[in-house]
C-alpha cells in the first residue's frame, strides 16, 4: 500500500477548502488562483504556495507530522489592500478550519503570522500567511 504524502494531502485539503469562496475569487479577478509557481504572464492578485516542511511528530503510535507552510498573496504595485484582503480573508478561513484530508486526518491547524512588504524590485505588494499544521496517517 502506498502512503500519501501528509503535505500534498494538505495542500488538497486547502485547494478544496479555498476553492468555492466566491468572495475570496471576487477579490483574485473572478476564481481562485492559487499556483504552485508564479504563473507565466498573469497580472496579479494571485497566490503562491510558499515554503513547506513536514516533520515526523509520531505520539504513542500515531503517526502524525508537524507542518510549517507559507502562502504568499502578490498584489500590483502600489495595491497592498488588495494583497492584505486576500491575506485575510484566506487567513479566516484556515484558522482553526476542518479540512478533509485523503489518507490523512487533520489535527489542528493554526494562522500564526500575517506579514506585508512590498517587494523592491519590482514594487509588487506581498502579505505573507503564515501557519502551522498537525495531520494524522488515517489508520
Amino acid at each position: 500500500m502506498t502512503r500519501s504524502s501528509p503535505l500534498l494531502a494538505l495542500r488538497a485539503g486547502l485547494l478544496a477548502r479555498l476553492a468555492g469562496d466566491a468572495p475570496l475569487a471576487a477579490l483574485m479577478g473572478g476564481r481562485l488562483r492559487l499556483y504552485d509557481e508564479p504563473p507565466r504572464g498573469a497580472a496579479p492578485v494571485y497566490a503562491l504556495f510558499g515554503p513547506s516542511e513536514a516533520r515526523d511528530d509520531a505520539v504513542e503510535g500515531a503517526r502524525r507530522h508537524r507542518h510549517a507552510f507559507a502562502l504568499t498573496i502578490i498584489a500590483k504595485p502600489g495595491s497592498a489592500r488588495s494583497a492584505l484582503e486576500v491575506a485575510e480573508h484566506i487567513g479566516a478561513r484556515l484558522d482553526e478550519a476542518d479540512l478533509a484530508l485523503s489518507g490523512h486526518a487533520l489535527v489542528f491547524l493554526r494562522l500564526k503570522s500575517l506579514a506585508a512588504l512590498r517587494d523592491e524590485r519590482t514594487g509588487e505588494a506581498r502579505a505573507t500567511l503564515s501557519f502551522e499544521a498537525v495531520t494524522e496517517v488515517a489508520v
